[in-house]
């Protein structure tokens, strides 16, 4: 059956929102998988603590508190209001912060192991060489953390893709603005449209056996580590 406009323009908005979660926090989760890998700072616990927690936080009680942060009387309210931006609760914007933070996890342990994997003698050996830290970062340890990388990336778009209790409590499900694939099939189910539900359940299933079959291959090629 035909996808009607609303339902395209979900499907529009989960794609841009899992793209840009997926390279906004690549950029930001290698400098700190980095740091996390290599430290040995009192704060690495606490750090790495707090970079896990959405994995266990239920998606509801973590957008509730998002929601407040960016409510009229937040403190990331009041600092967008400063600033002439308005809340950014129930915008796309306010869905991205939400889904980086949300996928933060996804991104960071698999890039950190990547990095752990690599071993002293590398870095060692573009010390010997003269390479600055950041050049040896960049030069040495990103490429030969690739296949983390990778499996970041799948992870991170993947697990953005099928968010909901986050993007819910902070957008609302407003249609063509913060209304993504996941509430939209909770919107047709409300409505008691379950043939239109179907047939979007059935695209979330498809896509998400195909990135679980990619990770699955990628991991058998040895190019990839999963743990």
């Amino acid at each position: 059956m035909p996808l009607d406009p609303q339902t395209w323009s979900a499907i529009y908005l989960t794609m841009k929102l899992a793209g840009l979660t997926t390279v906004v926090l690549l950029i930001l989760s290698s400098p700190l998988a980095w740091w996390l890998s290599q430290t040995h700072s009192r704060w690495r616990a606490p750090i790495s603590a707090l970079v896990t927690l959405p994995l266990v936080l239920p998606p509801t009680v973590l957008g509730f508190y998002l929601l407040v942060a960016m409510g009229p009387a937040g403190p990331l309210g009041q600092i967008t209001q400063y600033l002439g931006w308005g809340v950014l609760s129930f915008t796309f914007t306010g869905l991205l912060i939400g889904s980086l933070i949300f996928s933060l996890p996804f991104a960071v342990q698999p890039i950190q192991h990547a990095f752990e994997s690599i071993g002293p003698r590398p870095l060692e050996a573009a010390a010997t060489l003269r390479a600055s830290p950041v050049n040896a970062f960049i030069t040495v340890a990103l490429p030969l953390a690739r296949p983390g990388l990778i499996t970041a990336a799948i992870l991170t778009f993947a697990h953005t893709v099928g968010e909901f209790g986050v993007v819910l409590m902070i957008g609302g499900n407003i249609p063509g603005q913060t209304s993504v694939v996941s509430t939209q099939i909770y919107s047709h189910v409300e409505a008691m449209e379950y043939s239109q539900a179907h047939w979007l359940a059935a695209g979330m299933v498809i896509f998400s056996f195909a990135v679980l079959m990619c990770l699955s291959l990628f991991k058998r090629k040895g190019s990839g580590v999963l743990r």
